[in-house]
C-alpha cells in the first residue's frame, strides 16, 4: 500500500469515527458505560451495568438528559433507554459485512469518544460459546460496552459488549439488536421461545466414540422459568461442563473431528451415519411438543434442516422464535420423520 492509499484510509476511517460519534453517548447508570442512538428519544446499552430504572444519559455535545429504562433483556444483555429530548441522529444497520472488512468500535466512555480498529474475523458464531454474537477483532477499552460496532461506511454491524467473554469485544448483530430494541419499545419485555422438552446428548450406536469426549452426566432442562440465569440471560444447563456452552477442545460436544457432512445440515459435522443426537428424556405435559406429538425416546437429529449436537444449540435455536413453526428432523423407532412443532411462548 503507497503512502498516499495508506493516509486516504486513515482519513476515511477518522471521518467514520467523526460522523458515527455523534450517535453513541454516555449513560450513567452505575459506571459510566456507552450508549448507541438507534431512533428518535431510544438508546440502546448493556443491561448488566444498570443498576437503576433512571439513569443520565451524555450527548456528545455535554447535554446531560434524563432517560428511562423501557425493558432489558437478559439474553442479549441489552436495555433500552427512552431519552426524551434526545435529538442525535441514529444509526442504521449496515450492509452485510463481509469476513475481513475492517470494523470500528466507538464508544463513549466518561471522557468523550474513543475508538480502536478490528475486522471482521468471521460471521456471528452458530454453536460454540459465542454463539449468536459478532466478534469485533477490536481491542476492548474501559467504558466501551453499549458502544457500536460499525463498518468503514458508518453502518451498525452491532452493539458493543466487553462482559461477554473475558479479553474480547463482541457485538449483538445489528439486526438482532435492532429487533430486540423494537420488541422492548412496544412491550417491555422480549418473549421467549420454549419447546417444553428436556434433551440430552447420545452416542449412537456402533461408532467410535471422539477422543476425550466428557461424558454428559444429567439431562439439559430446555425449560427457562427466569431464574439462576447466566449472564447472557439463560438459566445454565447442568451437564454444560462451561458456563456459556459445552467443553470447548477437539473432541468436546460440537469440537472438530466428527465426521463428514450431515443431512441437509450446514458444516461438517453431520448426524448421517450416527454420531451424536439429542435424545428426548421428557417432554413436559400440554407443551408445544406434546402437543406436535414428540415422545420420550425420539432422537433430535436436526432442526430446520440444521443440525443439534448440545442442548444449549437447542435453546439458542429457538429462543427468539416464539409462535413460528420449527421443523424437528428425529429418529423414532429406527425410521426418521420429520415432526412440525409451533414454539411456545414465555
Amino acid at each position: 500500500m503507497g503512502m498516499t492509499n495508506f493516509n486516504d484510509l486513515s482519513t476515511n476511517l477518522a471521518d467514520a469515527v467523526q460522523t458515527v460519534s455523534s450517535s453513541i453517548v454516555t449513560v450513567r447508570g452505575g459506571r459510566p458505560i456507552s450508549g448507541t442512538v438507534i431512533g428518535a428519544g431510544l438508546v440502546l446499552t448493556v443491561a448488566h451495568v444498570l443498576h437503576a430504572d433512571d439513569v443520565t444519559v451524555v450527548t456528545a455535545d455535554g447535554q446531560e438528559l434524563p432517560a428511562t429504562v423501557a425493558g432489558r433483556d437478559p439474553a442479549t444483555d441489552l436495555a433500552l433507554l427512552k431519552v426524551p429530548g434526545l435529538n442525535a441522529p441514529a444509526l442504521a444497520a449496515g450492509a452485510d459485512v463481509r469476513v475481513g472488512e475492517l470494523l470500528l468500535a466507538v464508544g463513549r466512555p466518561e471522557h468523550g469518544v474513543q475508538a480502536t480498529l478490528g475486522f471482521m474475523e468471521r460471521a456471528a458464531s452458530g454453536r460454540g460459546p459465542d454463539r449468536g454474537w459478532v466478534p469485533s477483532g477490536a481491542a476492548p477499552f474501559r467504558g466501551v460496552s453499549g458502544g457500536a460496532l460499525v463498518d468503514a461506511r458508518g453502518g451498525l454491524v452491532g452493539v458493543l459488549n466487553a462482559g461477554v467473554s473475558r479479553g474480547d469485544l463482541l457485538a449483538v448483530p445489528a439486526d438482532r439488536a435492532l429487533k430486540v430494541a423494537g420488541l422492548l419499545d412496544s412491550t417491555g419485555r422480549v418473549p421467549r421461545g420454549f419447546l417444553g422438552l428436556s434433551t440430552q446428548p447420545v452416542h449412537f450406536p456402533g461408532e467410535p466414540r471422539p477422543e476425550a469426549a466428557p461424558e454428559p452426566d444429567r439431562a439439559a432442562d430446555e425449560r427457562q422459568d427466569g431464574r439462576n440465569r447466566g449472564p447472557r440471560g439463560e438459566r445454565p444447563h447442568r451437564d454444560h461442563g462451561r458456563e456459556h456452552g459445552g467443553p470447548r477442545g477437539r473432541g468436546g460436544w460440537g469440537g472438530p473431528g466428527w465426521g463428514g457432512p450431515g443431512w441437509g445440515g450446514r458444516g461438517r459435522e453431520g448426524w448421517r451415519g450416527g454420531r451424536l443426537g439429542l435424545t428426548v428424556v421428557q417432554v413436559e405435559a400440554d407443551s408445544p411438543a406434546a402437543q406436535a406429538g414428540v415422545r420420550v425416546g425420539d432422537i433430535l437429529l436436526a432442526l430446520d434442516g440444521d443440525v443439534i449436537r448440545h442442548p444449549r444449540e437447542l435453546l439458542d435455536r429457538i429462543r427468539d422464535r416464539a409462535g413460528e413453526t420449527v421443523t424437528l428432523h428425529v429418529l423414532r423407532g429406527g425410521e426418521e420423520q420429520d415432526v412440525s412443532v409451533p414454539v411456545g411462548e414465555r
